[in-house]
């Protein structure tokens, strides 16, 4: 099982832009061709070069499972897990989604709303887990850095849990 891999392409696409600071986040779920196929759970933060959390974006589970049985299985998203999840209380509100079946997917996060507005100037890595019951676990990072100002786009890919995974600021 592979745990983490990271492609850093940092890409500032424009300058003096004022920020808006609205993130998009595109990950690609692959459908894997194996007998017992469970939708993974799926953390997305970004973490500044402490490795610390600087927001987190959204952790997809099975949040209408009895009981808030789904809440038990985050844990699995180990990475998340030890770095926010452990003192998170779920659902996190605006943060907690369902899962998601294989495709590619778009998430949009307001810059005002998840803090990205204020991140300080500096290198920062979006980071994007996923786990699966029956499966694996995968950890892609994307490092971008930040100049408080502009556009950029960076991407990233997985090979197992997940596929590949991209930002946008604008």
């Amino acid at each position: 099982m592979k745990l983490s891999h990271s492609l850093a392409l940092t890409l500032p696409l424009a300058s003096g832009w004022a920020m808006g600071a609205d993130l998009s986040v595109k990950f690609d779920v692959p459908q894997l061709n194996v007998a017992e196929y469970h939708k993974p759970y799926v953390a997305i933060w970004i973490e500044g070069a402490d490795q610390n959390v600087a927001s987190n974006l959204a952790v997809l589970y099975d949040v209408k499972m009895k009981d808030k049985g789904g809440e038990k299985w985050v844990k699995d998203l180990r990475t998340w897990w030890r770095k926010a999840g452990r003192d998170a209380t779920l659902p996190i509100d605006g943060v907690s989604g369902a899962t998601r079946a294989p495709g590619t997917h778009t998430m949009k996060f307001d810059g005002a709303k998840f803090g990205i507005d204020k991140l300080a100037a500096g290198e920062y890595k979006l980071v994007v887990e996923a786990a699966r019951e029956a499966g694996g676990r995968e950890v892609v990072k994307v490092p971008f850095t930040w100049t408080g100002k502009g556009k950029l786009a960076a991407n990233a890919a997985g090979k197992e849990e997940l596929g590949a995974v991209s930002l946008q600021i604008q």
